[in-house]
């Protein structure tokens, strides 16, 4: 219907919907995103020399405490998970290879408390995700080779704050069966 306004003010209306509809879009996914987590693309600079991914800085406002950095391989189809952290907070970043992040929200008080999210990251999704203390993770290599999934922490391991589930737990509402959609 064109209520009798001319052809410049109806395509401004349209493109006025068709940014509204894509507002609506991206908003409907953070929805679903667990509360504190957080998701940044981040860059490689490539060249004939090879390449620069960078991770983590100090002046980044997802920077909290350096701990540690550790790195942890996985093999595809292998499943490392699940894992509780009590006060560390993760900074994950898969510099080779890809893998299947799933998190899931138990913190009592969490307004997504007893949500999933499935992240795929790696050399094709290359991004830090930033987990909260209270958020158990786990992550299945996927692909043909081996990830190195490298950790950002803000505490040095310590044995007594982790705790960790087996990664076909009936408490968490996930399997880790490849998903067709």
């Amino acid at each position: 219907m064109d209520w009798g306004l001319s052809g410049n003010k109806q395509r401004k209306i349209k493109l006025c919907k068709k940014v509204v509809l894509q507002i609506f879009q991206k908003s409907i996914k953070f929805l679903y995103m667990i509360e504190g987590v957080i998701i940044k693309p981040l860059s490689k600079i490539i060249d004939e020399r090879g390449s620069v991914m960078h991770m983590l800085k100090s002046t980044d406002p997802e920077f909290e405490q350096f701990g540690e950095i550790y790195f942890s391989t996985v093999y595809p189809g292998v499943i490392k998970g699940w894992h509780l952290h009590k006060v560390m907070t993760l900074n994950y970043v898969v510099i080779k290879g890809h893998i299947k992040l799933v998190l899931f929200d138990q913190r009592e008080n969490s307004p997504t408390k007893g949500e999933i999210q499935e992240i795929f990251i790696g050399e094709k999704n290359y991004c830090l995700v930033k987990i909260p203390p209270g958020v158990v993770n786990g992550f299945k290599g996927i692909g043909t080779e081996e990830a190195i999934v490298a950790n950002c922490a803000t505490h040095p391991y310590d044995p007594s704050e982790i705790i960790r589930i087996d990664p076909f737990t009936k408490e968490i509402p996930y399997q880790w069966d490849i998903k067709l959609k």
